[in-house]
């Protein structure tokens, strides 16, 4: 969670902007397919899941503004910054850079590389500061880095959620449910962690690929998570898995069909 405190009312058609990336409107149905899932991996699917995230992360629909992002939100973690919280205390943000300045050695944040291998793993802002607040909006207007963040999140977060959600049986919503607490809680197998959370979740009901039942598994998955969000100060409003989420879930909409209303931090989104 980034901006819990902004709050916006977005309505943002999701057509705007799948276009790029699906040549067309949005998914409105699985008529095309003969009324299978596409799951994610379809563009448009994979265009609402950034969005979805980012009503979280960012209290607005327009993830593609956020490359620019960074502020340390007190959670433990130092820096949070870029399209999906890439954080200075939990790698992953160090791999992003490190990746990034092989391809372009010469960008404005390979000087700050020897400072994020000295806070990796802690809160401290040691040698890293407003210099390095400063250098990631400035390479974030660069297209390179944009892609560089692209590639991150879903070498790191996106496919690997889903290619385990597909695995468990899960259809769209089951592979978003599985992005978004990857997202948050990191893919570590600490209970807190994203393996964690999965496996604390198998104990209470069976996935669909060892034969339970989706929506039963899920709603499993949604209260061990929400209960681990409540053990860390910085993510206690648990808006994005009672009023997201679990609205689609207890709608039936296992395949996220839109249009889609949900509400994050009190403000209501719309996707049509």
């Amino acid at each position: 969670m980034k901006r819990a405190g902004l709050l916006l009312l977005a309505v943002v058609p999701l057509a705007a902007t799948a276009a790029c990336l699906a040549g067309g409107a949005p998914d409105r149905s699985d008529a095309g397919n003969g009324g299978r899932d596409p799951g994610l991996a379809a563009p448009a699917k994979k265009e609402l899941a950034q969005q979805l995230v980012s009503s979280a992360e960012n209290s607005t629909l327009d993830w593609r503004g956020q490359y620019g992002y960074v502020e340390d939100i007190g959670d433990g973690r130092g820096y949070t910054a870029g399209l999906i919280g890439f954080c200075t205390g939990t790698h992953d943000l160090l791999a992003l850079v490190e990746r990034y300045t092989k391809s372009q050695p010469h960008n404005g944040l390979a000087r700050y590389l020897p400072a994020l291998r000295e806070v990796d793993g802690s809160d401290s802002h040691q040698g890293l500061g407003a210099g390095f607040t400063g250098a990631w909006k400035a390479e974030a207007a660069k297209p390179a880095f944009r892609r560089a963040q692209d590639r991150a999140r879903d070498r790191g977060y996106f496919d690997p959620a889903v290619r385990r959600a597909e695995r468990d049986g899960l259809g769209s919503l089951g592979q978003f449910i599985y992005y978004d607490a990857l997202v948050m809680h990191g893919p570590g197998p600490g209970p807190r962690s994203f393996q964690g959370l999965r496996k604390a979740a198998m104990k209470r009901a069976d996935p669909p690929s060892r034969g339970g039942d989706e929506k039963a598994y899920l709603d499993a998955f949604l209260d061990v998570r929400r209960a681990a969000m409540k053990r860390e100060t910085a993510h206690r409003d648990t808006s994005r898995v009672d009023t997201a989420q679990r609205t689609f879930l207890d709608e039936g909409n296992l395949a996220l069909k839109t249009p889609l209303t949900w509400k994050v931090y009190g403000e209501t989104y719309k996707v049509p």
